[in-house]
């Protein structure tokens, strides 16, 4: 083959073949395919787009790139995972998963770090002092079977040539590509084992995909990708106009996600992690035991009534060296030296809560990366107490600041001002859901015990 002839074919909108994709991904993936040919491909399919079977066929030849591992085989049972395409305030996986073992069903995740708005589920685990998220593949392995729950780094093994290519992407201009980000994103699910996923996928202006119809397009995408794949894939399609919660930041997160493990939390929070978790179960079920949604939903629910689901994630924590007494004591988590509240300056409907501006006051604090060599500042962040819609008197509180130097918090609150606009009239809340779309479910056989 050459790769001037792939070039010319997707140029002029053919569709490639199984063998030229394969080509292509292991020859970049050795390093015997140049950047500038692969940087063309990658702009003839931004402009171009791929069919169907082209998407799949170049999910499983990143997949085939490295290791593929087999979480049935591992844990003995049907294994769940969940994905989030990242938001403001999506602490959700912190709660989620021990809800999902808490019920008996296995979860192995691995996760990301944050980069941009997107929250990085392993900074904010890293709040708590020595929590370990580098774990060979077989400890994570072995603490999914014992604990039940475990959340690790992404292994570099698996799906390596994604990681090259998304690389690429970041400085071609090519990343806003839906057919490559549904496979950059489902190579990395597909490769980490699980039978079934639930993709939360965010759209709103706290999202990368700010227009429902784009995020309703992704989700379909990588619904399909799981259905070629064999896998169970349903996607939750939710809004991200607003913070998710009331914490921004990454260990007042764990504070909130720790409160809601507890029973309490943000109403919108709670119900965003039933509903995730909800789907899990559901996945996991396959007709046996969750097949009735209400039946998950109560199960769920009393997860956290009892504690059953906080327990689940102080074992997690233990079994990851981190410091359980966190975990007891959430006082003991990193806290920030300066805190002010800005309040109402007259009565009011909450107009409008703006994901955005909230995550760049908050960036202000040092709680996210602009790049991956930044340095974040656990300790900081925002409370937001409001939500749209929510009516409001004089002085009560619309968000606190935690900061660690009078510079930034002067920063943040210059972000801040005019940010939450008072409506004298009613305002409607905004939905956390916007769809839902479900695979084709697979047949199987009962699952091993």
């Amino acid at each position: 083959m050459r790769m001037i002839d792939i070039l010319e074919r997707k140029r002029d909108g053919a569709e490639l073949t199984r063998d030229e994709i394969d080509w292509v991904i292991e020859g970049y993936t050795k390093g015997t395919l140049p950047d500038y040919q692969m940087s063309a491909l990658l702009m003839a399919i931004l402009l171009r787009g791929m069919t169907r079977a082209e998407i799949s066929q170049l999910t499983q030849a990143m997949v085939r790139s490295g290791r593929e591992l087999r979480l049935r085989d591992m844990l003995g049972s049907y294994a769940v995972d969940k994905h989030s395409s990242g938001g403001v305030g999506d602490k959700t996986s912190l709660v989620v998963l021990p809800m999902v073992a808490a019920c008996g069903v296995p979860v192995a995740k691995m996760s990301g770090r944050a980069l941009g708005y997107t929250g990085g589920t392993l900074d904010k685990l890293e709040s708590i002092a020595g929590f370990n998220v580098t774990l060979a593949t077989e400890q994570f392995a072995r603490q999914a079977r014992e604990v039940g729950l475990v959340i690790a780094g992404q292994s570099e093994e698996l799906a390596p040539a994604d990681g090259l290519i998304y690389a690429l992407r970041d400085v071609t201009a090519t990343v806003p590509s839906i057919p490559l980000i549904a496979s950059s994103i489902m190579s990395k699910k597909i490769a980490a084992g699980a039978d079934g996923t639930v993709l939360d996928v965010k759209v709103g202006e706290g999202a990368f995909m700010t227009e429902a119809d784009q995020g309703r397009e992704l989700a379909q995408q990588m619904v399909r990708i799981g259905e070629d794949a064999g896998r169970d894939v349903t996607a939750v399609i939710s809004n991200m106009n607003q913070p998710l919660g009331g914490a921004v930041g990454n260990a007042i997160e764990v504070r909130e996600a720790l409160d809601t493990l507890r029973g309490g939390g943000p109403e919108d929070l709670r119900e965003h992690c039933l509903i995730i978790a909800g789907h899990m179960l559901g996945l996991a079920g396959q007709g046996e035991r969750w097949h009735d949604p209400g039946e998950a939903r109560e199960a769920l629910a009393e997860s956290l009534g009892s504690g059953a689901a906080l327990r689940r994630f102080r074992d997690m924590v233990i079994a990851q060296d981190g410091d359980v007494r966190m975990v007891d004591e959430p006082e003991r988590l990193p806290t920030a030296r300066l805190v002010e509240t800005l309040t109402a300056p007259r009565p009011g409907v909450v107009k409008v809560v703006p994901a955005r501006g909230v995550i760049h006051a908050a960036f202000a604090l040092g709680i996210g990366r602009e790049s991956k060599v930044d340095e974040l500042d656990h300790a900081t962040g925002l409370w937001v107490h409001v939500k749209v819609g929510q009516r409001v008197a004089a002085g009560d509180p619309l968000v606190t600041i935690h900061a660690n130097s009078e510079e930034s918090l002067m920063r943040c609150r210059e972000e801040l001002d005019g940010l939450l606009p008072l409506s004298r009239e009613d305002v409607a809340p905004l939905p956390l859901v916007l769809d839902e779309i479900h695979g084709r479910r697979q047949r199987r056989g009962p699952r091993s015990s």
